[in-house]
């Protein structure tokens, strides 16, 4: 199996460097070959498609290009929630598929399945856009990130030090990462980006001069521009963009000339509607929609990310990779969360702190409250079934300080069971709320 996941991770390395070279009339009839392959597969292989299709008396032989996406109606997380089970293909065993949590932007979670073979796929397209941006083989290759998506690495990764991530938990305080990372000497340091910008504003405050990466990768959440820039100038190494989303893996990336991102249109189609589902011009911002070109176990087509994004009016980037290009909008950041100790945790670690529960499947949607500093308050919307509310609550509070380390003498939390969880004035359900200022 070592070698046979080796053999499949090279082909995997190799295909996806090569589409690079694409030119854009090539990758548009990729996309639509792939797209063709898609939709006929989940059209015959998964019930909740074969009834869509029926329901709009739409052959998938109709969709043969991207312009023919526009028949397909968009598919919104709470749709695809309420008919999880007909979304998995009936060619595999949900007992023997890879199951990917999302806490989601409103705390209501997602299960995504895949296949092993899809789970490498998702690791080598990540990886690609590292090695674009400079990242070797033998690079001492550190990532901030939480210990559930610490990815595994094979044995020969590990023996070799060939593209084999070390993991420091961004539930530990700021003074163990530095000194993890102070000890690791990272060539290549990854993760979350708010991680990386509270780790150089640290180590700016102590004057650290020992951590000296060569490159930066931030993702997972978003920082502006000018927080990016900061981070360089105190770490000195430049900083590359990602963007992704839990159920389709990374999306899109900065290439070295830092630029607009790169969107992975040879792994998925990326469109960006109005509010009447019709695509927006160049520059314009739009809801991005997304149709996985690899996924089978569970196919996303014409799937709402929940995030919104614009087409760049740049037509080719300087690195001369033909890849449509886009621009994340910046500046949506969720409040952060503030530990009596001093440690300062973003949304997604809170997010990934309650993925891990293992009773995560009863919840229905939450909201996690920081009332004061060292009170928090999670609000839950449950599914029926055992344990009972009481046991219920004991164990996700002892999962929480356990998790965030977070003694009893240090803070209270509690835990609320509600029917639902109330809309703020925006209309959404935020899954963090701070009531502290946060300053």
């Amino acid at each position: 199996m070592e070698m046979q996941n080796y053999l499949r991770i090279s082909h995997y390395v190799a295909s996806l460097l090569h589409h690079t070279r694409f030119s854009r009339e090539q990758l548009e009839r990729y996309q639509n070959k792939k797209l063709r392959e898609v939709v006929t597969y989940a059209y015959s292989h998964v019930p909740f498609y074969h009834r869509k299709f029926n329901e709009l008396s739409v052959e998938p032989d109709e969709i043969r290009t991207v312009a023919d996406l526009r028949r397909l109606p968009i598919l919104r997380r709470a749709e695809l929630q309420e008919n999880s089970e007909d979304m998995i293909s009936e060619e595999f065993d949900p007992a023997g598929l890879k199951v990917v949590a999302t806490s989601g932007s409103t705390g209501r979670p997602f299960f995504t399945r895949i296949t092993p073979s899809e789970d490498l796929f998702r690791k080598v397209k990540l990886l690609r856009a590292n090695m674009i941006c400079g990242q070797k083989p033998r690079d001492r290759w550190v990532v901030i990130t939480a210990p559930q998506h610490q990815a595994h690495a094979l044995a020969f990764q590990r023996f070799f030090g060939i593209f084999s991530p070390i993991p420091v938990s961004v539930f530990d305080g700021v003074d163990a990462q530095i000194a993890r990372i102070e000890k690791l000497r990272p060539d290549v340091l990854d993760g979350y980006s708010s991680s990386i910008l509270l780790l150089a504003e640290e180590a700016e405050k102590r004057r650290l001069k020992s951590i000296k990466p060569r490159i930066m990768i931030g993702g997972a959440d978003v920082i502006d521009a000018v927080s990016r820039q900061r981070a360089e100038e105190v770490l000195d190494a430049p900083f590359y963009d990602e963007y992704a989303c839990v159920e389709l893996e990374r999306l899109a990336w900065q290439c070295e000339k830092k630029s607009d991102h790169h969107i992975d249109a040879d792994t998925v189609i990326m469109q960006f509607v109005d509010k009447n589902g019709d695509e927006v011009s160049a520059g314009e911002t739009g809801e991005i929609v997304c149709t996985s070109l690899f996924n089978r176990a569970m196919p996303f087509i014409r799937y709402a990310v929940g995030d919104l994004g614009r087409p760049s009016d740049q037509k080719l980037c300087g690195c001369g990779i033909e890849f449509p290009l886009m621009k994340v909008i910046e500046g949506r950041k969720e409040e952060m969360v503030f530990l009596p100790d001093g440690r300062t945790l973003s949304p997604l670690a809170i997010g990934d702190c309650m993925c891990a529960f293992q009773h995560f499947n009863l919840i229905v949607q939450y909201r996690f409250i920081q009332k004061k500093l060292d009170l928090f308050r999670i609000l839950i919307a449950r599914k029926k079934g055992d344990p009972d509310d009481k046991l219920l609550e004991r164990e996700l509070v002892s999962h929480v300080r356990k998790t965030l380390n977070i003694q009893e003498g240090d803070a209270e939390i509690e835990a609320e069971f509600v029917r639902e969880l109330p809309l703020d004035s925006t209309g959404k359900i935020r899954k963090v709320v701070s009531e502290i200022n946060t300053r």
